[in-house]
């Protein structure tokens, strides 16, 4: 008995691994991603009734166990159903921070009131766990309240005055970590979490919102980190796999985030926020354009009318103005019509790596439809509209023309090689690489101003009129 006692926690802890393993395989493609989180799901669940069977907590600390997991169940339920998909980066920034939180209070719990955790393994996993936990959660925190607009970029941390502070702050958790290490102590430990609080959020608030998809996905490796070294604070062998597991697909994305952005992660952390200092007007000559061509929903309708080939450029414009629906409704007429229909998605369009995937994803759009940018770019010669929705520099062609260009190396839509081009825009800002967008200006392109989902009903709207589509959509 003592022996299947000793061996079915071993056994739960296996079949966990390899439900996680194949969940996160599963996370790759966008039509296997529900289906996979649920086996990640039923994986972690399998780990905690692993735990629970292998530590056997007294009856009185069932109640604290039920009672969190209840709150903690109740809480993620609502957000999951509550948060728009607009807000999907801020809500992920949130959990990337609970899971820093989590494995900071797991090794503060060990280190402060269990006595076997003396042995310096156990403390360099503590000083591990302490450091990129509370760097992740303060770091998460920060970059949350960016994203939703509660914080801005002070203009010191722009400047080197920044390093000095950071560099202290790295030096006071360095100096906390290794006196930890050898002596311990209460005192220590606080002035451990203080720094690497201080430090995460010294880090992440010179961030600009260009840089966001980066430095989400990094967050998510960080809370990867942290949960492995908590795995070795309390001797989970699960809990080093699945930390391991998060970590390292978290530096993979970050690897593909930075290639995309044509940036090194060096220069997104210390460079400072991309296109923080110069930004190019609201319009006209203010905005240094000469060559502008605007058009009006109807004219746009008419190009639609015609189409055999349509392509869709989704940015964060189509995000903030909640478009995606009326997006889809208009995809709909034109394939009544007879018109091919395809999304192009660049891997840093949005605020977080696949925030246009999920936002599509919610208005019901073909997973087929979705087109990475390999496999767009070759399509836009043969495409005779193609529609760029509140995207800017992941669509300038500059990327590849000039070699002055803060952008020239990055990988961009190809949208500029489509027989025509609308670009619908509020203004003629410019993005976040602070610059003008050449597509603006070529003889193909015409700006239809204002906003996404006002000029994605008005579309609808004129192709009604027009009768597009109508009969195949009555039958």
């Amino acid at each position: 008995m003592d022996t299947l006692s000793t061996a079915f926690p071993v056994v739960i802890d296996l079949a966990a691994v390899l439900l996680l393993a194949l969940g996160l395989k599963g996370l790759a493609k966008v039509r296997s991603a529900r289906s996979a989180n649920g086996l990640a799901a039923l994986a972690m669940g399998l780990a905690v009734a692993g735990l629970l069977i292998q530590l056997r907590p007294a009856p009185i600390a069932w109640a604290g166990i039920a009672a969190g997991a209840a709150v903690g169940g109740l809480a993620g339920l609502i957000t999951a159903r509550r948060v728009p998909m607009t807000a999907m980066p801020e809500m992920v920034a949130l959990f990337n921070g609970c899971g820093g939180l989590s494995s900071l209070l797991v090794a503060v719990g060990v280190a402060l009131f269990r006595a076997d955790a003396s042995n310096l393994v156990s403390q360099v996993s503590i000083a591990i766990s302490v450091v990129v936990g509370a760097i992740t959660f303060s770091g998460s925190i920060v970059a949350m309240a960016k994203l939703q607009g509660w914080l801005g970029t002070p203009g010191w941390t722009q400047s080197g005055l920044r390093h000095g502070v950071n560099i202290a702050l790295a030096a006071v958790a360095l100096a906390a970590a290794v006196l930890l290490s050898s002596s311990g102590g209460p005192t220590l430990l606080a002035v451990l979490v203080a720094s690497s609080c201080l430090l995460g959020i010294g880090l992440t608030l010179p961030i600009g919102g260009a840089d966001m998809p980066v430095v989400i996905s990094l967050l998510n490796s960080y809370s990867g980190v942290a949960a492995a070294a908590a795995g070795f604070v309390v001797g989970s062998q699960l809990l080093i796999v699945a930390g391991a597991m998060v970590g390292s697909a978290g530096l993979i994305l970050t690897q593909v985030m930075c290639t995309a952005m044509n940036r090194s992660l060096v220069s997104v952390l210390f460079g400072g926020a991309l296109g923080v200092a110069a930004k190019v007007g609201g319009g006209g000559s203010e905005a240094g354009y000469t060559r502008i061509t605007s058009c009006s929903p109807e004219e746009c309708a008419l190009a639609l009318e015609n189409a055999e080939r349509v392509v869709f450029v989704p940015g964060y414009g189509l995000a903030v103005a909640q478009a995606q629906h009326a997006l889809r409704e208009l995809a709909k007429v034109l394939e009544a019509n007879g018109t091919e229909v395809n999304y192009a998605i660049h891997p840093v369009a949005g605020r977080m790596p696949g925030h246009m995937n999920v936002l599509l994803a919610e208005a019901d759009v073909p997973y087929e439809q979705l087109q990475e940018m390999d496999a767009i770019n070759p399509e836009f010669p043969r495409t005779d509209v193609a529609i760029v929705l509140g995207a800017n520099d992941v669509v300038n062609p500059d990327a590849k023309t000039d070699p002055t260009s803060p952008l020239y190396g990055m990988p961009v839509l190809e949208v500029d090689q489509a027989r025509q081009v609308f670009v619908v825009k509020r203004s003629l800002g410019a993005g976040y690489a602070g610059i003008a967008n050449g597509l603006f200006e070529l003889p193909q392109t015409a700006m239809v101003f204002g906003d996404a989902k006002v000029v994605l009903n008005g579309l609808l709207s004129e192709l009604r009129e027009l009768g597009v589509g109508r009969q195949k959509v009555a039958s």
